[in-house]
């Protein structure tokens, strides 16, 4: 599988911001995964050894279908051509250093296998996209639990605020941030990741020695 770009938004919503310890952004926080990092229903997320601990972040993605360059939030949708489910995977040590050092982390969240998607929906087949419920279940056990009802920016406010400060393409996968809930992965594990209406994918988890 392969995209142009993965744009992700961090903390959108306010019970995740409060498990991180976060506080709560007045825009979008916008960060990049790389074509790379994306895999599909199935595939397995290989983890590279000694990254300590790696998250799962069930989020609903959109995916672009016409270029789309400083839009408004009325118009945003109409750029929107389906939708997925998608796996935000973090490497949390990782990224914890970096934060606490002011550096980057990118590649927290670019490493590959780090971006699971599902097959995608036509955007027209879903009623509402800010009332979906998303659940992930690690081994058979509800994770997390969540609806797009309680994100802090909603979709056409993501993808208005993204494409003033770059251009989306067709092709583009946008990850609208994850409910509360996220914990560490290991090897052997199944994840299994659905939004209701939308889809629903199974990964399996290999670290690597």
């Amino acid at each position: 599988m392969r995209c142009g770009k993965i744009v992700c938004v961090g903390q959108n919503y306010r019970a995740h911001i409060k498990e991180l310890k976060s506080e709560v952004p007045q825009e979008p926080v916008l960060f990049l995964k790389p074509s790379t990092a994306l895999i599909g229903d199935g595939d397995t997320i290989v983890v590279p050894p000694n990254l300590g601990r790696v998250d799962y972040e069930v989020e609903l993605a959109v995916i672009i279908d016409k270029k789309c360059k400083q839009v408004s939030a009325a118009e945003a949708l109409s750029y929107v051509g389906s939708v997925a489910v998608f796996n935000d995977v973090t490497a949390r040590d990782v990224q914890s250093v970096a934060r606490k050092a002011g550096l980057p982390w990118s590649l927290a969240k670019g490493m590959d296998t780090f971006a699971p998607m599902s097959s995608t929906l036509q955007i027209s087949q879903v009623s509402d996209l800010q009332d979906l419920h998303l659940e992930l279940k690690l081994n058979g056990e509800v994770r997390q639990n969540g609806n797009t009802s309680m994100m802090i920016f909603p979709v056409e406010e993501i993808i208005s605020y993204a494409s003033r400060f770059m251009t989306l393409e067709p092709g583009d996968i946008i990850a609208t941030g994850t409910p509360e809930g996220v914990g560490a992965i290991k090897d052997g594990d199944l994840i299994e990741a659905k939004i209701d209406g939308v889809g629903k994918m199974r990964n399996p988890v290999k670290v690597m020695s």
